[in-house]
């Protein structure tokens, strides 16, 4: 029994004449004659009376009637779900953020701005580090990280880069750099070797080796190994810390409002290799379903409407 048949039987059941039923399937009539005789003769008993003035239902029929139209509209319900979700406009998203990340205003305008266009996908979310969030990602605990920079190269991730910032020096208000500065004015630009007795507060390496290695090679470069008073799991901490007076720290731009009555943001002169933080997406890089990838679509295209807005453009 082939959906055909049903869809066959149907029409004829609703014409009640065979000729009208082949012109609406727009076949001819005989082949549509032996199609449902094939089919009865599959059931083992028929569906239809036939007289002059076309057919009428057997009770046999009757019931088949309703069994035909419910098991046709559950196939095109079927397609229709399975359509939805080969297009990722239904199924699921599981999105993974650092803290840092996910104070940069474009991480948040994202997320909404991707349940705005999938309403039907459910969409759920979890804080981690760096380095948690990339194993959850290889282990499909999540299907996508949103971090700053990549932590460890495994063969089944893919990193997609999308977009760098500056990173800014921390400093608590009234700190020694700072005297004379007039805080109705921008906050000056700290060469980095002028803070080389520092006790600096930095993210644990494993949580973000990436700048965490950049950090020290540029503080050697310019002289120095940094004084590391504390390592935290978050970069709030960082910053909550600095405020409190413990230390000084480097933190992306994006975070530059935190406490903005107790620290001071500055920008970074002579700082080689130069300090940044990248926003990156990392995902396992085998048979990526389409929900993530709409997400990782829709990622680049905001990123870039960003950039331009930013340039003018």
């Amino acid at each position: 029994m082939e959906l055909r048949h049903l869809r066959y039987f149907v029409m004829v059941a609703e014409e009640r004449h065979f000729t009208r039923a082949a012109a609406r399937l727009n076949i001819q009539q005989p082949p549509l004659s032996q199609q449902i005789r094939m089919l009865e003769q599959e059931l083992g008993f028929d569906l239809f009376k036939r007289h002059p003035k076309g057919v009428d239902l057997t009770a046999g029929g009757l019931v088949f009637l309703e069994e035909a139209r419910d098991i046709l509209a559950r196939v095109s319900e079927g397609a229709l779900k399975a359509s939805r979700a080969a297009h990722g406009i239904e199924g699921q998203l599981s999105i993974g953020f650092t803290s840092s990340a996910s104070t940069h205003p474009l991480i948040p305008q994202i997320i909404r701005a991707y349940r705005e266009r999938y309403p039907a996908v459910a969409v759920s979310l979890k804080e981690g580090s760096a380095e948690q969030l990339t194993h959850d990602a290889i282990e499909g605990r999540v299907d996508v990280g949103i971090l700053r920079a990549p932590v460890g190269d495994h063969q089944s991730l893919q990193f997609h880069r999308l977009l760098n910032e500056e990173m800014l020096l921390t400093l608590p208000t009234g700190h020694r750099v700072l005297a004379g500065h007039d805080p109705q004015t921008a906050p000056p630009a700290i060469a980095l070797g002028e803070l080389a007795n520092e006790p600096f507060i930095l993210v644990r390496r494993p949580g973000a080796p990436g700048m965490y290695a950049n950090l020290i090679k540029a503080c050697q470069n310019a002289g120095f190994n940094p004084k590391i008073a504390f390592e935290v799991e978050r970069m709030l901490t960082n910053i909550s810390l600095v405020a409190a007076g413990v230390g000084i720290s480097i933190v992306p731009a994006s975070m530059r409002d935190v406490h903005r009555q107790s620290v001071v943001y500055c920008p970074i002169r002579e700082a080689r290799p130069r300090l940044h933080a990248p926003i990156t997406l990392v995902c396992r890089s085998f048979n990526p379903l389409p929900p993530l990838q709409n997400f990782i679509v829709l990622s680049r295209e905001l990123t870039g409407r960003s950039r331009r807005k930013a340039s003018g453009i």
